[in-house]
């Protein structure tokens, strides 16, 4: 098992921070770039900007429309979808290229500061889960209200 996996494991059971959507020039996926207070002193705020800012522009290249997307969308619908069986989509590429990013910051960044970084499309794009992996959760109460409460949402 690696690290990541490990630090995958442990994560259930320490301090979150959450980094949520940012609707400001509407819904299209964007995350507020504000470093949290719970993260200050454990990572640089020029540099978590930098990885949300890098986020964003990711996840904004893959909802843009250019030439290849309508030609994306067209031969779809000429083949029944059945080329998309065959065919990566710009969408896809962006996405895998943004989850590759976050393994590379957090190889980078975050893992040498104890704080893990979780992909936005496992949380359905709606936050960024940060785990701080050296503080451990406070259990108060029951298992689902204290996740509740041990979680801080910004």
């Amino acid at each position: 098992m690696d690290d990541l996996q490990q630090m995958r494991l442990t994560s259930s059971s320490c301090a979150k921070v959450f980094i949520q959507r940012d609707y400001s020039e509407g819904v299209g996926v964007k995350f507020e770039t504000k470093l949290p207070n719970e993260l200050q002193g454990k990572i640089d705020s020029t540099e978590f900007e930098n990885v949300i800012n890098n986020i964003n522009s990711i996840y904004a290249e893959a909802e843009s429309l250019s030439p290849r997307t309508y030609l994306e969308n067209c031969f779809a619908c000429l083949t029944a979808y059945l080329i998309l069986i065959c065919l990566q989509t710009n969408y896809e590429k962006n996405v895998k290229r943004a989850s590759e990013y976050i393994v590379t910051e957090n190889d980078r960044l975050f893992i040498p500061r104890g704080l893990l970084m979780v992909d936005p499309m496992e949380r359905g794009l709606r936050c960024i889960e940060i785990c701080m992996i050296n503080e451990p959760a406070v259990n108060t109460g029951s298992s689902a209200s204290s996740n509740n409460r041990n979680s801080k949402v910004i």
